[in-house]
């Protein structure tokens, strides 16, 4: 694996945000460049050693940490919180100005946005958003299919909202998320089992102080908006119809039903039209794939799926 640096650097959005943004160069001769979306309550500095895995195989990989999350900062944004109003569509521009920087940076390299969870949930929206920006899509463990009980959810939070403002941390959405999640995985040590079977990463998790914090009720509404939009039919039909599309989840991902979720979105992905899906769920896994045991045989196919798409230098 590289031991080149990842550390953040700062890259002012037009939204006002100051984006800690992260970028591993490829070694050697560059293929494209990954650009890498993180899931809720984490942050991109967890994704160093998937940057370096691309590094290694001729991909440039930059990761930014999102509106409320890790050191990224904005006027309008506290830690938990994307943004006071209009916080969906600000991160979506956050993504955009990231990309600008990637392109201006390597003109000639086609870019490959990924997401992993509520990443997913961005990824999808910025490329629905954006239809040539992506040379591929690639999104793992997300779930767009939240149906009637999201909407449960989405009506609890107004609740919340009405009482104690938007900018507090939820305490329902946590019961029927992270906590719900916990509860089902059978013989668990830690309440965050969930994410992957092994206990290293499991427990690297806990002990960051930028991990597993409660999202305000504001950022909550943000993700179901994220949620419902993308998997609208109408909004999966502003994609390019043979864009190469990746779909990854977990057969024990509570949060994508068992994998059941990404099976949904390729089923709906193909039902809008879509003619270059590649769709898996790992038996066994859980949530986090690029932090559980079986990580590099799934690194290792999303190469391969990469190289297939992606032309070699010249």
């Amino acid at each position: 694996m590289t031991d080149q640096d990842f550390s953040p650097f700062t890259l002012e959005s037009p939204t006002g945000a100051s984006l800690a943004l992260r970028h591993m160069p490829a070694t050697g001769p560059a293929r494209g460049v990954v650009q890498i979306n993180h899931g809720l309550a984490e942050h991109a500095a967890r994704y160093r050693s998937f940057a370096g895995f691309l590094a290694e195989r001729g991909y440039h990989a930059y990761a930014h940490d999102h509106r409320g999350h890790g050191a990224t900062r904005a006027p309008d944004s506290i830690p938990g919180a994307f943004a006071g109003s209009g916080g969906a569509d600000k991160v979506i521009a956050d993504v955009a100005a990231v990309q600008a920087r990637i392109r201006e940076t390597h003109p000639d390299l086609p870019v490959i946005t990924f997401g992993h969870s509520m990443g997913g949930l961005v990824a999808l929206n910025f490329a629905q958003a954006h239809p040539r920006a992506s040379k591929a899509l690639a999104i793992w463990n997300s779930n767009f299919n939240a149906g009637v009980a999201g909407r449960a959810g989405q009506a609890l939070l107004a609740v919340e909202a009405f009482f104690k403002g938007s900018d507090t941390p939820s305490t329902v959405l946590p019961k029927l998320t992270f906590q719900a999640w916990a509860r089902a995985m059978p013989d668990r040590r830690t309440d965050f089992d969930w994410l992957s079977r092994d206990p290293v990463e499991v427990d690297a998790y806990i002990a960051d102080p930028l991990c597993g914090w409660d999202a305000t009720v504001s950022m909550w509404r943000d993700v179901f908006e994220l949620i419902y939009r993308g998997g609208s039919a109408g909004q999966l039909e502003n994609l390019p119809k043979d864009l190469p599309v990746h779909l990854l989840g977990g057969g024990e991902d509570p949060a994508t039903d068992k994998g059941r979720a990404i099976e949904w979105l390729a089923e709906r992905m193909k039902q809008t039209g879509l003619e270059n899906i590649e769709s898996r769920v790992l038996p066994d896994t859980r949530h986090e794939t690029l932090n559980e045991i079986n990580r590099d045989a799934a690194m290792d196919r999303f190469a391969q799926w990469l190289d297939r798409h992606i032309p070699a230098p010249s």
